[in-house]
């Protein structure tokens, strides 16, 4: 699996796809950042993972669509497939690689919060005699756990599509359809009247579990849900191959 890592790793800063991912993804945070909480002289940063949530359905694709379907168009996918290493292994190492450059980013982005974190905690500390984390900080500790549990499932979700096509913005297209309605799915349930839809859509819905987060409390139960679809779709990518590999 770490031979796989590696790899992947490589591959992301050997080709342009590592490079602008990164940079469109501190672009965005910096602007969002801008617009959701500078601009109206807020430390008040649920709106800004919000929204870094929904560009997670452009970001995320960049991540995913090569892993697999590069491997079927330039034919390397039977070297692993006969390779020693466990169908499990190869899908985790690519799956940890893409997970690893997302947190990566995600870290970096925290630059534009860090002022915003130290204002809130010399206000508290200035309210109170003792020495407390702030709104901000615990905003941004429990929106930052949520946004990285979000992105686990969307890429889990991206690598499983990708396991599905050769042609890499086929992949791009359908992964981020397929993420545009998880997170659109709990607005739509707003207006839809039948029981068994809404329950369907509030299933799938990634936003509605996101909200604790935001509040700073860590929600369990959004965390075995957020885990839970990551380890659905990583399943099925290994089914993929084990049917490619056995067929």
């Amino acid at each position: 699996m770490f031979a796989i890592f590696k790899k992947e790793m490589r591959a992301y800063f050997t080709s342009p796809v590592g490079y602008v991912y990164t940079g469109i993804f501190l672009a965005a945070a910096a602007l969002i950042c801008a617009f959701t909480t500078i601009q109206r002289a807020s430390y008040d940063t649920t709106s800004y993972f919000q929204y870094m949530l929904f560009s997670f359905i452009i970001l995320i694709p960049l991540l995913t669509m090569r892993l697999f379907s590069e491997e079927r168009r330039n034919r390397t996918e039977q070297l692993l497939l006969t390779s020693p290493i466990t169908i499990t292994g190869m899908v985790l190492g690519k799956f940890f690689a893409a997970f690893a450059l997302f947190s990566a980013t995600m870290f970096a982005s925290l630059i534009n919060l860090f002022p915003l974190v130290v204002y809130s905690i010399r206000e508290q500390k200035s309210a109170t005699s003792g020495a407390h984390i702030g709104l901000a900080g615990a905003q941004v500790m429990g929106c930052f756990i949520g946004s990285l549990l979000v992105g686990a499932a969307f890429i889990a979700v991206g690598i499983f599509i990708s396991s599905l096509s050769e042609n890499q913005l086929t992949a791009a297209v359908i992964t981020v359809a397929a993420i545009a309605a998880m997170m659109l799915a709990g607005i739509f349930n707003t207006y839809i009247g039948v029981t068994w839809i809404r329950t369907v859509l509030d299933w799938i819905s990634v936003l509605s579990r996101f909200d604790y987060f935001a509040y700073g409390y860590f929600d369990y139960a959004a965390l075995l849900y957020y885990l839970s679809i990551s380890g659905v779709f990583i399943f099925l990518t290994v089914r993929v191959y084990e049917k490619r590999r056995w067929g």
